[in-house]
């Protein structure tokens, strides 16, 4: 083989190798840009879906101040499209649920006998509700709720002040995971009150309430079923329980969203806000919790 021919194959071999590179450069970038244009779409999703959220809940404050204190609904839902996408809004008083800062003892004994806790389980999980959100014992007294949890090998001590958060309960002394997983959607600490609204709680809380028999209870919920409105002869019903019970309105509320995209995505979203009838700001966010990233 001549020089001229091995040059020609030399030629052809390095020609051959820049096309392959770029063929290999050409698919990464091809994959950079995909994977480029679905990070662009899945953030563009998160904002419409936050924004969808803001609507909705901006929509409910809007409807629950429309109304006089004395006329605004306990609970509503409704239905609405905007910006391609349609937001579905479910909303409740926070008094619908147990306060875990307010309660007392007697109501969060029955919530706890309600779900399922045996009467003495009920009461030693109260007793450590209270313990852990009130002040701790005189120094040099002996035996408090702080030296149980030290007992306990725990390495915290009880907060003694308000629960700063539902999600706290995992950490009071003595009450199984699965007792907390039963009571966590039955109770809060935003409507600041010691009472429920027996108007709107669900049958679990409304078990909660002293001398609570299986028939009251039926009875309860076959006249809410038949009027709501009918305040006071809910109380009437009640009896004794009365006492633990109300019907006033809450300045908080509980809002459930669900955010369908024209796309097909579908978010749900569980925001808590507290109303001002007289304030520069009509609503403030307490809670919010969504699934646009997951973490719902």
């Amino acid at each position: 083989m001549n020089s001229k021919s091995r040059e020609s194959g030399f030629i052809l071999v390095v020609v051959l190798w820049i096309l392959a590179a770029l063929a290999a450069l050409a698919a990464s970038y091809l994959v950079y840009v995909d994977n480029a244009a679905f990070a662009t779409q899945v953030n563009d999703d998160r904002i419409r879906i936050r924004n969808a959220i803001s609507s909705g809940v901006e929509l409910t404050a809007y409807q629950l101040l429309a109304a006089s204190d004395e006329a605004r609904p306990p609970q509503g839902a409704f239905t609405v499209r905007l910006a391609r996408s349609t937001i579905s809004v479910s909303f409740v008083s926070e008094s619908a649920r147990i306060d875990l800062n307010a309660a007392p003892k007697e109501l969060l004994e029955g919530l706890f006998a309600a779900i399922g806790a045996t009467r003495p389980q009920a009461a030693s999980f109260a007793d450590r509700i209270v313990g852990w959100r009130n002040k701790a014992a005189p120094a040099g007294q002996t035996g408090g709720e702080v030296d149980a949890y030290k007992d306990a090998g725990l390495n915290y001590a009880p907060r003694q002040g308000p629960f700063q958060n539902v999600l706290e309960l995992p950490l009071v002394l003595g009450i199984p995971p699965y007792i907390v997983e039963r009571v966590l959607p039955l109770v809060t600490i935003y409507s600041g009150i010691s009472q429920i609204d027996v108007r709107v709680a669900p049958p679990e809380v409304l078990s909660a309430l002293p001398d609570m028999t299986p028939e009251r209870l039926q009875n309860i919920l076959a006249q809410r079923a038949q009027s709501q409105q009918d305040s006071q002869t809910l109380l009437k019903l009640l009896g004794s329980a009365a006492a633990f019970a109300n019907v006033t309105q809450n300045p908080a509320a509980r809002v459930q969203l669900q955010i369908r995209l024209d796309n097909g995505r579908v978010a749900r979203a569980e925001v808590v806000i507290l109303l001002f009838r007289d304030d520069t700001e009509p609503f403030r966010v307490l809670s919010w919790r969504d699934d646009s990233d997951g973490s719902f």
